[in-house]
């Protein structure tokens, strides 16, 4: 591609404020552990909701969906429209739980959780595992997106893009910590929208698509355009809605829609100002992420099948591009290729935030997890404020170096996408429970994490004749049972950390019965220390959420299809469900 001197313009005027606005908090984080990766636990609900939809709004989010689309049609999003559930009962369930923890981790959570040294061992192990071997994979896929986007538009070397793509990235995180990383997600993900609603209307315009009418009825498009798959089709029906909507979404461990929440969605809700504002932050996201992002990226990748009907026509236009890097993903940094001057520094200044917003988040998450959960505990637990943000600088340095080395061996977004979730298949319902259920140990956790590893591994390695579905479900079922049978058979957590976590945490007391009833029997709690919560009416919230959600995803598909009458109709469901929520958050509220 070819840059105007205004595209140039544009970037560097992009480059030079996220700089500035990440450089501005650079004092104040370095104050105190706390400030560094929390922000003082001061944050507002619009300002931390905007951050955790700029960081799952990354540069390899338009090439998974695109490469989606082209293979399985609108419909194949479902395999992440799905964990809106998951993020529905976040909202209404596990935000509040997560900020009254008090935590300034997730994995600190353990500690208080379970006793002995195995829930020091959970700790320790899970942020290895999470903050460096997870998180290094998470940064590499999205790195790896930005090696296939600057391959394709500017005929770069990945070796050159990753250390343009970075530097800046890693300067700011290093420096100005967590309110750095807020405060430039807000500004990068107004500059992420406007770059894809833009290349949507541009692809739009091109002679090849014909605008919505020509778009939506060329043959290679026509068959991709339902929302739903075929029901009669059980080979599509399976894998793309049942298994999601049926399994995955409470079943799969995967960063950003964690069941119970976690990661760096729990970072966010721990920074809250309080439970209401936590509660706040993850609605809005939820609501931005499935119901505002998803469209302007499923135009491009439909336009995409127009213009690059095949991985041919794909190989042909780019023959720089290595042959193993070829993919259906590439489609999205193909269309890019058309823009016009002025919107191409727009796109490239977008696609830059994208990737910015999601390493930068994944960077500090990370480096919090080797700080507050292996060196502050384990290594030097008398290490004052400004050695802990000194280890954090410098562990923020060391994984976007592993993270770099990764990247150069993947291939496929969607591939590392589907590794994720076989790795985390069968621990989702374990995170889900550890909160309501007093029997769950640490042991349960640590059965879990293990064998859903090595169950991925197992069907990385060996030709199983089961199709991608079928690892899922035999994965969750696997670890399911290994996790259940390890929690019975091992000794239940201390009577006095499990009664401390009841009374700081204040869950639903149905499944802390034994552990209520013990503590009543030695006089450490009443009767009236007992409360029943309202866990019924945030699983009904959670549900009404979700079709509230969904109404307004269909109904911006109907009217973009010209479906009008659908369209009102998933507009009325929309709404009415807008008017419950309302109604029963101001009730919550009051409680």
């Amino acid at each position: 591609m070819h840059l105007s001197t205004l595209d140039w313009s544009f970037i560097v005027i992009y480059f030079a404020i996220s700089l500035w606005i990440g450089l501005r908090g650079a004092g104040k984080s370095g104050s105190s552990a706390s400030e560094y990766f929390l922000s003082g636990r001061n944050m507002p609900w619009w300002l931390l909701g905007v951050s955790m939809v700029a960081t799952t709004f990354s540069c390899d989010t338009p090439n998974l969906v695109t490469d989606i689309v082209r293979q399985n049609g609108v419909a194949g999003n479902w395999a992440w429209w799905a964990f809106l559930l998951t993020g529905m009962l976040t909202v209404f369930v596990y935000a509040r739980l997560w900020r009254r923890s008090g935590v300034m981790t997730d994995l600190e959570f353990y500690e208080m959780r379970y006793s002995g040294k195995e829930a020091a061992l959970l700790r320790g192990f899970r942020a290895v595992y999470l903050g460096v071997f997870f998180n290094v994979m998470i940064m590499a896929t999205v790195s790896l997106a930005a090696i296939k986007i600057g391959q394709v538009m500017f005929n770069v070397s990945p070796v050159t893009t990753l250390v343009f793509s970075a530097v800046l990235t890693v300067a700011y995180s290093t420096v100005g910590g967590f309110r750095s990383v807020l405060l430039t997600d807000f500004f990068q993900f107004i500059i992420a929208m406007i770059g894809s609603f833009g290349a949507a209307y541009v692809v739009l315009q091109m002679p090849q698509v014909g605008g919505l009418d020509g778009l939506f009825s060329h043959p290679n498009v026509a068959g991709k355009l339902s929302m739903l798959p075929d029901f009669s089709d059980t080979k599509t029906l399976i894998p793309l809605l049942i298994i999601p909507l049926a399994v995955q979404w409470w079943s799969v461990w995967y960063p950003g829609a964690e069941p119970g929440g976690g990661g760096y969605v729990a970072q966010r809700m721990l920074a809250a100002k309080d439970e209401e504002n936590a509660m706040g932050a993850v609605l809005f996201f939820n609501i931005a992420h499935y119901a505002l992002r998803p469209w302007p990226w499923i135009i491009v990748a439909l336009g995409s099948l127009i213009v690059f009907p095949s991985l041919a026509d794909i190989q042909t236009a780019f023959p720089n591009v290595a042959a193993d890097r070829i993919g259906h993903d590439l489609g999205y940094p193909a269309m890019m290729t058309f823009m016009p001057a002025g919107l191409v520094g727009i796109i490239v200044a977008s696609l830059a935030a994208a990737y910015m917003s999601t390493i930068a988040t994944h960077l500090n998450w990370g480096s919090s997890y080797v700080v507050n959960d292996v060196y502050r505990r384990f290594v030097n637990p008398e290490a004052d404020d400004k050695s802990l943000v000194r280890v954090g600088r410098v562990s923020t340095v060391l994984l976007m170096v592993l993270a770099a080395f990764v990247a150069l061996a993947l291939s496929s977004a969607l591939e590392a996408f589907n590794i994720l979730l076989q790795i985390g298949a069968g621990t989702g319902l374990l995170f889900i429970l550890r909160w309501f259920w007093w029997r769950i140990n640490a042991w349960s956790e640590l059965a879990a994490m293990v064998i859903s590893f090595l169950v991925a591994i197992g069907f990385q390695t060996f030709d199983t004749g089961l199709e991608g579905w079928e690892q899922l479900v035999a994965g969750v079922a696997i670890t399911t049972l290994g996790w259940v049978s390890v929690t019975f058979l091992t000794k239940p957590t201390e009577q006095r950390t499990l009664l401390s976590f009841y009374k700081h945490i204040r869950p639903a007391p149905g499944g802390w019965k034994p552990v209520i009833d013990q503590a009543k029997r030695d006089g450490e709690l009443s009767d009236a220390d007992v409360k029943p919560g309202k866990l019924p009416t945030q699983i009904l919230c959670m549900f009404i959420g979700c079709f509230t959600v969904y109404g307004a995803l269909f109904a911006v598909g109907y009217f973009l299809y010209g479906n009008i009458g659908p369209g009102l109709a998933a507009s009325g469901v929309a709404i009415a469900g807008g008017w419950l929520l309302f109604r029963f958050w101001k009730q919550m509220k009051d409680a």
